[in-house]
């Protein structure tokens, strides 16, 4: 009897685990516009970089034809509201790219695949190009806090903003 509690339990949570990585998925999509909202160690800096990544890598067109091209790094803000989040976004962000350099492809394959982009010889070739992309950025990516970029908006239209 026992043992039939422990598979029921442990597919329950390998039921549970595969309805959370799809939603996920889903909320790593660029072209939703998705709201976040879960508890600490859920997986929610995970789920931003999965995001950031898609957005970065060529994607398949949902109007159909010719795949999107990746948006450039130095176009895109990222937001949060703590510096200790945008500062573990930032490394986890650099550690991603820097493994996906040395990856043989059928692992950056895997990868890619995970992310749902196309996994073809430009979109690989792409995904080991942003780590330099990223790294010559002055300053880098531009992760930071909500506070932060408010700060940046008054100081450069202080009269807009009186």
């Amino acid at each position: 009897m026992s043992g039939q509690k422990t598979l029921s339990i442990s597919q329950e949570f390998s039921e549970a685990i595969q309805q959370a990585n799809h939603q996920q998925a889903l909320a790593s999509d660029p072209m939703a516009s998705v709201f976040v909202s879960a508890s600490a160690g859920s997986g929610k800096t995970k789920l931003l970089i999965d995001r950031l990544l898609r957005l970065m890598l060529p994607r398949p067109n949902p109007a159909g034809g010719e795949g999107l091209p990746g948006s450039l790094p130095a176009r895109i803000l990222c937001l949060t509201f703590t510096k200790a989040a945008a500062a573990e976004m930032a490394i986890r962000l650099q550690k991603r790219l820097g493994r996906w350099v040395t990856l043989p492809d059928d692992a950056l394959n895997a990868e890619l695949q995970a992310l749902s982009v196309p996994c073809t010889v430009e979109t690989r070739r792409r995904a080991r190009a942003l780590f330099a992309e990223v790294l010559d950025l002055p300053g880098g990516m531009r992760i930071g806090t909500i506070h932060a970029f408010c700060q940046s908006l008054l100081r450069r239209f202080p009269l807009e903003a009186a």
